[in-house]
């Protein structure tokens, strides 16, 4: 255990690096969440009018789903990085190396929640800027910053397993442009899931995204926090799932080698 977690750590430091060497990364992933905040917030603003929406301000609402919808998109091109290793010999030279072969992936899905909390953290900062109001404030907030980072784990581990078992950008990019848009309109990112169709109301009930997108948005606006706590156990066991699946995708790069 000692030498996993020493590893970990070491690959989790050249990740950071890597990131910090071009942090204009991160700030280009925020430009899409300000677009939705910004004009989805106020084009959008009137429809807490209809019934089944439970806040006053459509931005209260709005700020929670954009945070999960951003850790959702940005943790899932995560597989991109491990081709950009594979390409370029790097995943050769570490496993020519006794490191150990679990950390290469922990320390990828650890990088991918670092950015996440960090990114939860402007796009929280950015909506109470533009007027959002959180009722249970800093507590409510950290919830969301651990749920994203909980949403942001799972789905970097999904996409680093598929990097290894299609090796090909072109493969991952496909896969994600074709679920990325329907898990999120599958969800009540944008509008109440009193207000959405039966069928996409029972389809939401198993996607974890909006897992994520209710957790968030109940933990910065209600009271249920038994709720809180069940879909963070989700997708927690969602993350540990994930984790498996790129464990065993790295086991059978190794093997094809």
């Amino acid at each position: 255990m000692g030498p996993f977690i020493s590893d970990t750590f070491q690959l989790l430091l050249r990740h950071i690096r890597t990131t910090l060497r071009i942090p204009i990364w991160i700030l280009v992933t925020l430009v899409q969440p300000v677009i939705w905040l910004a004009l989805y917030g106020q084009l959008f603003r009137r429809i807490v009018d209809l019934p089944g929406f439970q806040v006053a301000s459509y931005i209260d609402f709005l700020t929670p789903g954009v945070v999960i919808m951003t850790a959702f998109f940005g943790s899932a091109w995560s597989g991109m990085g491990l081709l950009s290793d594979l390409n370029e010999g790097v995943m050769s030279r570490l496993l020519a190396t006794p490191v150990s072969r679990g950390a290469i992936i922990a320390a990828r899905v650890l990088h991918a929640a670092l950015t996440v909390v960090v990114q939860s953290s402007l796009i929280l900062a950015l909506g109470f800027v533009l007027g959002a109001s959180f009722a249970n404030g800093l507590v409510g907030s950290l919830a969301v910053v651990l749920v994203a980072a909980l949403l942001g784990s799972g789905f970097s581990a999904i996409s680093n397993g598929l990097a290894l078992l299609t090796r090909r950008e072109e493969t991952l990019i496909s896969v994600v442009n074709f679920f990325g848009l329907p898990l999120t309109f599958l969800s009540s990112a944008f509008i109440a899931s009193v207000l959405m169709p039966g069928w996409i109301r029972a389809i939401a009930r198993f996607n974890p995204v909006n897992w994520a997108v209710e957790a968030a948005r109940e933990a910065v606006l209600g009271s249920d926090w038994t709720m809180v706590l069940g879909r963070a156990s989700l997708l927690a066991l969602f993350a540990v799932v994930c984790g498996v699946f790129a464990t065993r995708a790295f086991v059978a790069y190794q093997r094809s080698l």
